[in-house]
């Protein structure tokens, strides 16, 4: 039985190598129900190719996107033009030092926050956030709990399965998207760690665990400090 998991859990990598699909365009959908059906401005931290970007278009008058690879930028850029989104800019810069200055109505971050420093990160989108304002950030958390690990085990297989649904059974390795194409990093930081930090720097936040090695933050800037946001 010991020598059989190893082999079912190369099998299985093998698998979803064959078969990606990206885990954060599963949560834009998700996100977009957190935010208003229109609002004035919005910051996108760590863009990658400007999937979100183009999505919060549709309800924002202003979207701006930051990431620090330039290849990843050009790209973002190229095919917000082909798609003929209106009010979109991109920039090449570090989070959190790099954030463009003035507020945003809202500020999203995927997939991004475990590559920066927490403390200053979370500081930062508070301060760029406007009153009344909504940041989401959807993030990755070490696995340390037995609910972590609870959650892991139900989404390898759900993993596996989406991959075959997504790819349409293909037997072909199939390519991969290109908003996975930026270099990423495993989390070291878990979530009653992250938990913490948030609450201290965002009263009110309200975070959770999510299937697919993913756990969400959502926080309203209320005008006097007090955040709550209904999930």
């Amino acid at each position: 039985m010991t020598s059989l998991l190893p082999r079912l859990l190369t099998a299985l990598d093998r698998f979803n190598t064959a078969h990606p699909w990206d885990h954060n365009a599963h949560f834009h959908p998700w996100i977009l129900r957190q935010l208003p059906r229109r609002f004035g401005s919005a910051l996108d931290v760590g863009s990658g190719s400007g999937d979100l970007v183009r999505l919060l278009a549709a309800r924002a008058a202003t979207v701006h996107g930051i990431d620090p690879d330039p290849a990843i930028i050009a790209r973002a850029r190229e095919l917000t033009a082909a798609s003929n989104t209106a009010g979109v800019t991109f920039t090449v810069a570090d989070a959190p030092t790099g954030i463009p200055g003035g507020s945003y109505d809202v500020i999203t971050c995927v997939a991004v926050l475990h590559h920066l420093p927490l403390a200053d990160a979370l500081a930062a989108f508070r301060d760029h956030l406007a009153p009344g304002g909504t940041l989401v950030v959807v993030g990755l958390a070490r696995q340390q709990t037995p609910v972590d690990h609870l959650l892991a085990a139900v989404s390898a297989p759900l993993n596996a399965a989406v991959g075959w649904r997504k790819n349409r059974g293909r037997t072909t390795p199939a390519p991969r998207p290109v908003a996975m194409t930026a270099v990423t990093r495993p989390a070291d930081t878990g979530f009653p760690a992250i938990t913490h930090e948030a609450h201290r720097i965002l009263p009110g936040a309200r975070l959770r665990r999510r299937l697919f090695w993913r756990y969400t933050l959502v926080w309203r800037h209320r005008p006097h400090g007090h955040g709550d946001v209904r999930m």
